[in-house]
């Protein structure tokens, strides 16, 4: 077991947690100005647009070949030379030709584009999802820049500013709510210029760091640029995750035309749901993901196969160990989340039994979304782009078929449910895959998921206390005021005593994930067995 994955993600989990902290203010600020009306779908619609596009020119494209490419030049060259120097400025000058284009194609698309999302959109809320459209491709440009400055540092296996960035991010986003709505026309202009700002911060952060640990690039002749070789392997890698790409757009353009055509507010309550699910697994799964793709691919790089293997079903065990859980008190308790965090303002009460809704047939998903988390940097640790694009074209035509099943009898829960059952099908293909690779035996996903099975005991055993006396706990702070003392108060309550419960089944048990985790946070016991 690799000491560093633990360590190396526990210090990047510090800043993740502040900056899911504040991600649920921004989620609730967002709740109070916009609530579910005509104008929170057309923000809604307006946001993802340029999201979507961040996914090819910054998350998809560091994780599946950057990464592993740089550090191929690093292993070879032993240090940060004119060869690194070469292919950082050959990558730059093709990322931003390519953004420059895109995000000129996308002001300039931006009606036909709301069109395709967002058909069913009021007539009112369809010229304003445009306007938002239309200022908020540019943060695609800054948050791109970001992610090409995070990947160098997570190449060394460095976490921590990268870490930080989101929280700059949300703090813009909150702060422009409040300074910037009396001077804009309407609260959500507002929010889409906190969104720019911070992008902007996002990457500005980050290049201290990035000069400071001796990467050097500038931009360069387009020509040379698309000559070099790393260049040349980097967009051989990105070719299958353009086609995951595309099946990831059509999967979100077809699911929102489906929830957008289910009545008003269904689009802004799945994303909030959404936002939830973000954020059990931000704290934890997305940073520990960060960790494992460059630990994997140092392990591929050295021909360390073994340790690859070890690397790979320790972090899902521990994926488990996170997920399952949370998803046990999250399905218990998911109207009073919603309700203390989001009530307030526009946010009704109709507002928050249908986020409630998305929230009961999301949450089966989150372990099974993690897992995919895990699954993906093991592939792309191998310069394998091909089996995850798959995947996602596999997970694109099960959520289709599901949503139009679902969608007319449960609305945005049964939208919701098809990305769930979506997630489910991605991880088994992956899974086979690895196994059919030998990169994991059939053994251990036997004992990756018996121990999913017994996290799922454990949560049912911590659960049992908490049902009991909730009922108890809520009918004695009711008519106690605001939701903080009448919900907030019973929910903190529930909350502490599922947790102390679990501690102490986990404790009981003995539990091999709790001893790792809780010998790394007193440093008593010993990392290695």
């Amino acid at each position: 077991m690799s000491p560093s994955l633990l360590k190396k993600s526990s210090y990047l989990i510090v800043f993740t947690m502040i900056s899911r902290s504040l991600g649920l203010v921004r989620e609730m600020v967002k709740a109070s100005f916009l609530g579910t009306t005509a104008l929170a779908d057309a923000f809604s619609i307006a946001f993802l647009i340029p999201n979507l596009f961040r996914r090819l020119f910054a998350e998809g494209t560091m994780s599946a070949a950057f990464i592993p490419t740089l550090r191929g030049y690093l292993n070879d060259s032993g240090e940060k030379g004119e060869e690194v120097r070469l292919f950082l400025s050959s990558f730059l000058t093709l990322l931003t030709l390519l953004l420059t284009v895109t995000v000129s194609l996308g002001m300039f698309f931006s009606p036909q584009l709301v069109m395709v999302f967002g058909p069913s959109l009021p007539g009112s809320s369809f010229p304003e999802a445009v306007h938002l459209t239309t200022m908020m491709f540019i943060y695609l440009g800054f948050i791109s820049l970001a992610a090409f400055f995070q990947g160098m540092l997570n190449t060394e296996h460095i976490f921590a500013p990268s870490g930080f960035t989101p929280i700059l991010f949300n703090l813009s986003f909150i702060s422009s709510a409040f300074l910037l709505t009396p001077y804009t026309e309407n609260p959500a202009r507002a929010l889409a210029i906190g969104i720019i700002v911070g992008g902007a911060l996002q990457a500005a952060f980050q290049l201290p760091w990035v000069i400071k640990n001796g990467f050097r690039f500038s931009l360069i002749s387009p020509l040379k640029a698309f000559r070099h070789p790393g260049s040349k392997k980097v967009f051989r890698l990105i070719a299958p995750t353009i086609l995951g790409m595309g099946a990831y757009q059509l999967n979100i353009i077809i699911s929102t035309r489906i929830a957008s055509g289910a009545g008003v507010g269904v689009v802004t309550s799945l994303q909030y749901s959404n936002r939830l699910l973000e954020l059990l697994l931000g704290v934890f799964i997305v940073s520990l993901g960060t960790v494992v793709l460059p630990q994997l691919t140092a392990h591929v790089k050295k021909k360390e196969w073994a340790k690859y293997g070890e690397t790979l079903s320790f972090a899902l065990k521990l994926t488990a160990f996170i997920t399952l859980p949370a998803t046990a008190f999250a399905l218990l308790f998911r109207t009073e989340i919603v309700a203390v965090l989001f009530l307030s303002g526009k946010f009704s009460t109709d507002s928050v039994n249908m986020t409630a809704v998305a929230l009961l047939f999301h949450m089966p998903g989150l372990f099974f979304i993690a897992i995919n988390r895990m699954l993906y940097p093991a592939f792309y640790a191998r310069e394998n782009t091909i089996t995850p694009t798959i995947a996602g074209v596999l997970s694109l035509g099960t959520n289709i078929v599901f949503a139009y099943l679902l969608v007319g009898s449960m609305k945005g829960g049964g939208v919701a449910l098809a990305s769930t059952i979506a997630a489910v099908v991605s991880s088994l293909y992956l899974a086979i895959s690895l196994i059919r690779k030998k990169a994991l035996s059939v053994g251990m996903v036997h004992t990756i998921f018996s121990y999913a099975a017994r996290m799922l005991l454990f949560a049912a055993a911590g659960i049992v206390p908490v049902l009991f006396l909730k009922p108890l706990l809520f009918a004695f702070f009711s008519g106690s005021g605001g939701k903080i003392i009448s919900i907030g108060i019973p929910l903190t309550l529930s909350f502490l005593l599922y947790f102390f419960a679990v501690v102490a089944v986990f404790a009981l048990a003995k539990d091999e994930s709790f001893l790792i985790v809780y010998g790394a946070i007193k440093r008593r016991i010993p990392w290695k067995k």
